[in-house]
């Protein structure tokens, strides 16, 4: 069972709908994954809520690769989304973990997992994938990916069960719900949510190392129309002058390269 995109707005605080109930009333065999039909996902997605991390840490694997492949939604992509939002708040997935203070490294962090793809899937499906889809292949892109569609749909219920993970003891959980909620934030129904991020995205930037994680939070901030110039390290802005190289010479390559012996690029 899932929630249509009409509910999930009503709402101003829609929530999934109860993680079993997902589970029981989904006809998981019949959804198109990469690798063909959902039906193992069922037992996967049970031992998400296993009281060992290893076997979590086994599920989340089985069940999120299933489901995950180049980028793209997929029909079973969107229950799985969820039921991870729905079990987010279970105490299960954290259970047996050593991961609670930000000093201690959990060797299996289950919640950080499910938030960091979460995060992923969201980007999947943002704004500026849409649109590079309309660039190529027109203003009908949605309604060609109608699994884009609803997940896109149902983002402010996987918003309302990853905010408050914004605030949780454990900074790796909030640097995952943080990195998930940018892009969920893009619906129009979330729009006044967008101030409530800036602050946790400034104190990613004060405190994470994490590459993936801090070009997100930067590049958020900036589309927000905020000056990040303090915020930026060192190696921040050598990560983006690479970037800027690389798209530079991808660009010469797509519309000036002839093969071996073309002259290499002005740069």
């Amino acid at each position: 069972m899932t929630i249509s995109g009409s509910r999930a707005t009503e709402n101003p605080c829609p929530k999934p709908p109860h993680y079993q109930e997902l589970l029981d009333s989904t006809d998981w065999a019949s959804l198109a994954t990469p690798f063909g039909r959902g039906e193992s996902l069922s037992v996967a997605l049970v031992r998400l809520l296993d009281p060992s991390p290893s076997v979590r840490a086994a599920a989340a694997k089985d069940a999120l690769d299933a489901v995950t492949h180049q980028n793209t939604i997929y029909e079973a992509t969107v229950p799985v989304a969820l039921y991870i939002a729905a079990i987010l708040n279970h105490p299960a997935t954290a259970a047996g973990e050593q991961g609670h203070d930000a000093n201690v490294q959990s060797r299996h962090p289950t919640r950080e997992r499910l938030l960091d793809w979460l995060g992923y899937t969201a980007y999947d499906a943002d704004d500026e994938r849409v649109a590079m889809g309309e660039r190529h292949c027109g203003e009908g892109f949605l309604d060609a990916c109608p699994d884009v569609r609803a997940f896109r749909d149902l983002r402010p219920a996987i918003y309302f069960a990853v905010q408050p993970f914004l605030t949780d003891n454990n900074a790796k959980v909030r640097d995952a719900a943080l990195v998930a909620a940018i892009p969920l934030i893009e619906h129009h129904a979330l729009t006044e949510h967008r101030n409530d991020l800036i602050n946790h995205a400034r104190r990613l930037l004060g405190t994470s190392t994490d590459r993936y994680k801090r070009d997100r939070a930067l590049d958020a901030l900036k589309a927000w129309g905020h000056d990040t110039t303090a915020l930026e390290r060192a190696d921040d802005i050598a990560a983006r002058e690479l970037h800027a190289r690389s798209a530079d010479h991808d660009w010469w390559w797509a519309n000036n390269g002839t093969g071996a012996d073309a002259d290499d690029p002005p740069f």
